[in-house]
Parts: C-alpha cells; sequence; structure tokens
C-alpha cells in the first residue's frame, strides 16, 4: 500500500551548526575494499543506511567478517578482517544487492579476479538499471557473464583468475563504471586504465593508495598496476556531500536561515553543488581543514540567499553534481532566469527516471521546467506558490523524496510526499537533522 508523509512549512529559520552522517560513496568502499585486504581494517563514521548495508551483508556473505557497531552519532565504527589472497568463498546464493548500485556495479570488478561463480541481484529498481556498461569492460578483462549479453540484474558472473590489463576509453563519466574496472585491474598482469569523457567522482583512485595499490590519476584517467595484494589500513569517514547539499540549499531558500555543515568532504569531485549555488550568487562559502588519506573535509558556511539567479552547468561538469541535481534544481525554480543543465542523460538511469522526475515534480509545483534533447532547463520565478493538496511521488527514489519534502519546508503549503520512508537508502536522520536546526540545537 502506498504511504505518505505530510511536509508542512517551517515556522522558522534553520540555524547552528551540524555534522552530517558519513559519506555514502566513502562508506561503501571502505567496506568493500577492507572485505579484499589481508588482514583486520579500522573503520570509523560509517554511514548507516539501507544502501550500505548491502555492500555490509555482500562481503560477509563473500566471507570476509564484519564486526561493525552502531555508535552514540548513529554511525557505524569497528574492523573488517578481508578474505586477502584466499580470495572471497562461494556464497550459499545469490547476493541480494537491494537498491545499490555501487554495492552491485563494484562487486562486479571485485569478484572478476578469481574462480567464482556469483549471482548478482537486486531490487525491482536496482534490476532496471543499467548493467551492460559494466560487464563489457570486464569481458574484455576475461570474465564472463550470463545469461549473455544482459543488460540487467539478476546476473551471475563467472570470475577468471587469469584476468588481463586493459587500457579503457570509457563511453561516459561514470565512477562506478571506473571503479569497477580498476577493482578488477588490481588483480590483472599488467597496467589497467581507465580514460573518461569529463571527470566522475574520485574516490576509488583516492582510497585505493591507502590500502596499498599504487595509482596514477588526473582529471580524466585513472590507473593501477596489478597484480598487487591490498592491505589493511585505518579509514574515519567524513561527512557526506551530498547530504549536505540538502541542508545548505534547505538554508539558501528559507528566509532568516544561517547554517555551518562541519567535517564534510570536500573532495574536487563532490563539490560540484557549491560551485553551482556561488555561480547562482548564495551567500556561501567552503573551507578546507583537513585530510583524512587524500580526501579533504571540512566546513561549508550558508545563508539564506533571496536574491539567486540562473547560470549554466556545463555538460564537462555534470558529473560532480549529479546526485544533486534534483535539489539543485528546486533552487533553480526559485531564481531570477533561467538555469540550464547539460548533458542530462545519466539523470534517467538512476534509481529512478530522475528526469522525468524533476520535470513533473517542478510542473506539479507550479514551476517551469522542460528538456531539450539531453538538456535540463528551469525557468524560476522566486515568487510562485504551492497549488493546495499537492502530492508528489518519490517512485522510491530517496534523493527526489528528500528533494519534495524541502518544497514543502520552504512553501507555504504542506506537501505529501509518497514513499517518504525510501531516505532510508541515504539520509535515514534527514528530518531529525532539520527538526534539531529548527530548535537552535
Amino acid at each position: 500500500m502506498t504511504s505518505y508523509v505530510e511536509i508542512s512549512p517551517l515556522s522558522s529559520p534553520i540555524s547552528g551548526s551540524i555534522r552530517v552522517s558519513g559519506d555514502k560513496s566513502i562508506s561503501h568502499r571502505s567496506i568493500l575494499f577492507s572485505a579484499m585486504c589481508e588482514g583486520t581494517s579500522k573503520v570509523t563514521g560509517v554511514l548507516n543506511s539501507d544502501d550500505v548495508q548491502a555492500s555490509i551483508e555482500a562481503v560477509h556473505a563473500l566471507g570476509a567478517k564484519v564486526d561493525l557497531a552502531k555508535q552514540p552519532d548513529g554511525s557505524l565504527s569497528g574492523t573488517i578482517t578481508g578474505w586477502g589472497a584466499e580470495g572471497p568463498k562461494q556464497p550459499d546464493g545469490p547476493i541480494d544487492c537491494h537498491n545499490s548500485g555501487t554495492t552491485a556495479r563494484l562487486l562486479m570488478g571485485i569478484l572478476a579476479p578469481w574462480d567464482i561463480e556469483v549471482e548478482i541481484t537486486g531490487d525491482e529498481s536496482l534490476c532496471s538499471r543499467p548493467m551492460r556498461r559494466i560487464t563489457a569492460p570486464l569481458m574484455l578483462m576475461g570474465a564472463k557473464f550470463s545469461p549473455d549479453g544482459a543488460e540487467n540484474l539478476p546476473i551471475t558472473i563467472h570470475g577468471n583468475k587469469n584476468l588481463k590489463a586493459i587500457q579503457y576509453d570509457s563511453p561516459m563519466a561514470s565512477a562506478q563504471l571506473k571503479s569497477a574496472v580498476l577493482l578488477a585491474g588490481v588483480s590483472a598482469n599488467g597496467t589497467t586504465s581507465v580514460t573518461e569523457p569529463a571527470q566522475s567522482r574520485t574516490h576509488t583512485e583516492l582510497m585505493l593508495s591507502e590500502y596499498g595499490v599504487e595509482t596514477v590519476a588526473n582529471t580524466r584517467f585513472a590507473s593501477v598496476e596489478g597484480p598487487v595484494q591490498m592491505q589493511a589500513s585505518d579509514l574515519n569517514v567524513p561527512g557526506d556531500a551530498s547530504s549536505a547539499a540538502f541542508l545548505c540549499c534547505l538554508a539558501v531558500l528559507l528566509k532568516g536561515s544561517e547554517l555551518t555543515v562541519e567535517h564534510v568532504l570536500l573532495s574536487a569531485s563532490r563539490t560540484g553543488f557549491l560551485r553551482t549555488l556561488e555561480r547562482m550568487g548564495a551567500n556561501i562559502e567552503w573551507v578546507v581543514e583537513g585530510s583524512e588519506g587524500k580526501e579533504v573535509y571540512g566546513s561549508i558556511h550558508v545563508k539564506y540567499s533571496p536574491n539567486i539567479k540562473g547560470c549554466e552547468i556545463p555538460a564537462k561538469y555534470f558529473a560532480t553534481v549529479i546526485d544533486e541535481v534534483p535539489i539543485l534544481a528546486l533552487v533553480a525554480s526559485h531564481a531570477k532566469g533561467i538555469t540550464v543543465f547539460r548533458g542530462c542523460e545519466e539523470l534517467r538511469a538512476k534509481e529512478s527516471d530522475r528526469l522525468d522526475a524533476i520535470i513533473d515534480g517542478l510542473t506539479e509545483l507550479g514551476a517551469s521546467a522542460w528538456t531539450h534533447g539531453d538538456d535540463l532547463f528551469i525557468e524560476g520565478d522566486p515568487d510562485f506558490e504551492l497549488p493546495d493538496g499537492l502530492r508528489l511521488p518519490s517512485n522510491g527514489d530517496h534523493r527526489m523524496a528528500i528533494t519534495w519534502a524541502i518544497a514543502g519546508m520552504v512553501g507555504k503549503k504542506p506537501i505529501e510526499v509518497e514513499d517518504f520512508d525510501c531516505v532510508s537508502v541515504s539520509y535515514p536522520n534527514f528530518i531529525e537533522d532539520v527538526t534539531s536546526l529548527t530548535k537552535g540545537e
């Protein structure tokens, strides 16, 4: 049965300081990479969400020993003992990745170099997302997949202990594709590289060096030299940049708000939303304060910004804002002028067809949004008002659910959001965090 949660306008601005939960991308990798290692890794600050739990369940089923406990702040900390040189064990059944595309796609690269057959599956949403982009380069390396030519999960991977290194020109900027190839390359003989048409997130190449893997990387290129046995490491996960983006955008739109987000990931491939807000004229600034390995973190300070204006986000920068487009689109709907996101085709391959969802939702809100080719256009109106009795579907997509919730928080009328519970995928404490900020905690 479909459930709805009513989100009412906030009666006061948000203010104060907050730390958001651990970064989802780094949390996944801390689990998956530690499972590949020889020895026991210590991880702290891991995001406790449904997506990350999928990675924890997967590596446990493959033979890693996971001993993580929930901390007072809601994060997970503890140890992971990897399978090391012995390799992953044959699991008792399929690996269910639930809604986590990161788990499914990176697992394919992790399992490719081992003499093992594993069926990878997921929920209805994940089983509709494209996987051929991952299996194609791994097949060039020598892995096999069944059924032949499968585009969607469930897919069975048949590993190959004699995996070949490749130099792969990726047709798209995709951190998951790049990561799968590089993780397979860790066990291949020679140099495995990926060249992309634009920069994608760089967490894998930055983090691999912390586990003893030599990497070479620049804006659109990354490579590893194999074979090498990954070694256990200690890792502290900084705050999630995408979760911070929701709170920052809420502060930009909500009159009287002033917010500082502390200890948040500020790596170059994750600050696209900050640079977009800056270009729109938002009152926002950030400062790097330290690093966890090669990943940098710091603080973001943002204030209510009533005079934001539209801007253009070129296709070459799109990968750096891909998860933040829904909330940035909502901000754009309140700006003066037109905002253009170039090259948005990848939005159709996320947890939902986010491109259609953004346009449909903004239209229901009373804003103006359309596409031309693969470009998304939003004509802002700072004074548009919400209609009465509005219900918006999340389509089971956590980022759309939070975006429509924020639309209700900054509007003058309540909004009902369908299946809001899906926020547990990435930001289960969203409502609690907003509540604490309205109370000045």
